[in-house]
């Protein structure tokens, strides 16, 4: 299967017959387990309902398309991460998706917040987070964000490069104060879903790359800084990941190097961030772990390389975001048009055209990303049918599910819910199009409350200066 058409991604497949890990469904209304937040079911009238709250009454409510949060399933989620890693830092990666709401909810349950930007950080504050509980990352935080941080008293500061520690050193020390800071680490290994490659990854923007001793001298740098109190090393090493293989090789060189600096240097570095990247199910052939298992996994790991350097063990942090967010949330279209084509070879593809598209969720054209979905306004009696979920995008990978079996009778006016939509889709939507971005509401207990509310037309013209 191709997905490198110039047109864009997906473009170029040509199979009607669907990805082998897709199977018919015996009931095309039932809705699969691991897929959906914990207060989604399905009516007896086979209406799909959040946390008591039809989804047809949502959509009459605020419109569609429309991100619909289960607040009680992301609380549970944060709430469970903090218990199954008590006695870690448990930051909630809020690039995931972050609003005031979320980032009061997830501190609320017991969490840090982790922020990547000055707008972020501004979005943490006037939710009332206290600083202390914030890390703040990025590759090029600019001067203005730096001083932001400081002024705020962040928590923790992850510095990327030479510049930011010679920057950071100088605001610092002009300001009278010790700023907090782990140096981000680069431990040659990328994990995605369920596999990982233990070398030859140096090539990216982000880390200090232990192999080539540029770990050591970010280091040696921070310790002689004036202004900058460096706590430890901070290491990530990918996203979607299932398999705890690629973290047991970044522990033993993180804690190899937290060994090398206590020998070169005599400082023993009291704090280790093993990052975050935990995965979730969107279709069924995710197989995510559970936190408490995470949790035991790690734990060993970490236990085993400090005996075998002698190193204390160290602080602990992890930086969770998907896996809390990315279940507790469905995102809820409108059937526009139904449209099957005929292709080569007299293959039919079944093209469901919603109203949105990859404006509110471009992981699909971005990343190839697969995702579920199923009919939320009612039950069907009709045999299930292949088809593509698509945008209204002038592009030909505007494409919200690619392969999912839906009931044959879908028509214009039916709602879809697509699950696993909390992560990394409104915190990367867009305005293409001149699309206004869709709203963010949560439901709990029977009610529902909007967190972001819709843009209008007059918002993007507000913009526009002509």
């Amino acid at each position: 299967m191709s997905h490198t058409h110039v047109a864009g991604a997906i473009h170029a497949d040509v199979s009607v017959s669907g990805p082998g890990w897709l199977r018919r469904p015996t009931d095309v209304n039932a809705l699969v387990d691991g897929l959906w937040s914990s207060g989604v079911r399905r009516r007896p009238d086979g209406e799909l309902e959040v946390a008591g709250v039809p989804v047809t009454a949502l959509a009459a409510e605020v419109g569609t398309p429309a991100y619909v949060f289960d607040e009680a399933d992301l609380r549970e989620r944060a709430r469970g991460f903090a218990e199954a890693f008590a006695g870690w830092r448990v930051y909630y990666a809020g690039k995931s998706f972050l609003s005031k709401d979320v980032a009061r909810w997830v501190v609320e349950e017991g969490l840090y917040l982790d922020v990547c930007t000055g707008g972020e950080l501004a979005v943490a504050l006037a939710a009332g987070i206290d600083p202390a509980r914030i890390g703040f990352h990025g590759n090029n935080k600019s001067l203005a964000e730096l001083q932001a941080a400081l002024e705020a008293g962040v928590g923790r500061i992850i510095v990327d490069s030479f510049i930011e520690i010679a920057r950071l050193a100088e605001l610092a020390a002009a300001r009278g104060v010790q700023a907090p800071v782990l140096v981000r680490v680069t431990a040659g290994v990328e994990a995605h879903t369920h596999e990982y490659i233990a070398t030859a990854h140096e090539d990216q923007k982000f880390g200090f790359s232990i192999v080539t001793g540029d770990a050591m001298r970010a280091v040696e740098e921070c310790l002689g800084a004036p202004g900058i109190d460096l706590r430890g090393i901070h290491s990530h090493i990918g996203s979607q990941i299932f398999e705890t293989a690629g973290f047991e090789v970044a522990v033993r060189r993180t804690i190899g190097l937290l060994a090398a600096i206590a020998e070169r240097t005599g400082q023993i570095l009291p704090e280790l961030d093993l990052g975050g990247g935990f995965g979730i199910a969107y279709t069924t052939l995710d197989d995510p772990r559970p936190a408490a298992e995470l949790a035991e996994h790690l734990n060993a790991m970490v236990e085993a390389e400090c005996r075998s350097t002698g190193l204390p063990r160290p602080e602990l942090s992890i930086e969770p975001g998907r896996a809390i967010s990315g279940p507790a949330a469905l995102m809820l279209y409108e059937v526009g048009t139904v449209k099957p084509v005929v292709l080569a070879g007299g293959g039919v593809r079944t093209y469901v055209s919603v109203d949105g598209g990859m404006s509110d969720n471009i992981r699909t054209a971005l990343y190839a990303a697969e995702y579920s979905a199923t009919v939320a306004n009612r039950a069907s009696d009709a045999a299930p049918v292949l088809c593509r979920v698509v945008g209204k995008h002038c592009e030909s990978g505007d494409i919200v599910v690619r392969d999912e079996f839906l009931p044959g009778d879908i028509a214009p006016g039916d709602l879809i819910a697509v699950p696993g939509a909390g992560a990394y889709a409104r915190s990367m939507a867009s305005n293409y199009n001149h699309v206004p971005r869709p709203p963010v509401v949560a439901v709990a207990d029977g009610r529902w409350r909007t967190l972001l509310r819709r843009e209008t037309v007059d918002d993007l013209l507000a913009l526009d200066m002509g």
